[in-house]
């Protein structure tokens, strides 16, 4: 039996989900999510295999709680850089430079790495649950600026901010993309706030 090392034993099953949940992590940056395998995952935090499953059913429930564990941080970020603008039309471009910043930061290979994974219904679920927390602060800024159907503004939008990603991805200059993205975001943002919705 493994030894404990917290004070109880409800802390160190907390403790060891963390580093399950950091290590799946780790190699889902380096090496995408097939790289993650409960093998792996226990090599890396040195418990046994079959120890994974005391934690986790499957690797889709442990993928899913990557994301889960991820999207405080990215949408943290998100409504930090937008609370410091001074008017909607501007939290609208902070809310497309922080996406950005968290692209060229790293963050986003999280979600990159997973498309492949989106078989399995807790981790569809859970990246269902990111885009949602995700779009919340825009579809504010948007019903602030007057747009009737800010939801679906917001995902028509959003496609921008996933097309400038692609582009980041390719190896496009960032200040560049980002520029030209905020341009397009704000004022399609603008145009639609001011017409009624169909």
């Amino acid at each position: 039996m493994p030894k404990i090392s917290a004070d109880t034993v409800a802390d160190h099953r907390a403790r060891q989900r963390r580093a399950l949940i950091g290590a799946a992590r780790e190699l889902l940056e380096e090496g995408g999510s097939a790289s993650v395998t409960f093998a792996a995952v226990a090599t890396r935090t040195g418990l046994a295999r079959n120890s994974v499953y005391k934690y986790f059913a499957d690797r889709g429930e442990l993928l899913a709680e990557v994301v889960r564990e991820a999207t405080p941080r990215w949408t943290r970020r998100i409504h930090e850089e937008m609370a410091a603008a001074p008017d909607p039309v501007a939290r609208v471009a902070a809310y497309v430079r922080a996406q950005l910043m968290l692209v060229r930061d790293g963050e986003h290979r999280i979600a990159q790495a997973l498309t492949a994974d989106r078989d399995a219904a807790v981790l569809r679920e859970a990246a269902a649950e990111a885009h949602r927390a995700i779009l919340e602060p825009l579809i504010t800024a948007l019903t602030d600026l007057g747009d009737e159907a800010p939801l679906r503004t917001a995902r028509l939008l959003q496609g921008l901010v996933d097309a400038a990603t692609t582009a980041l991805e390719a190896g496009d200059d960032f200040d560049a993309v980002t520029e030209r993205t905020v341009r397009l975001v704000t004022g399609a943002a603008a145009t639609v706030a001011r017409r009624p919705s169909n």
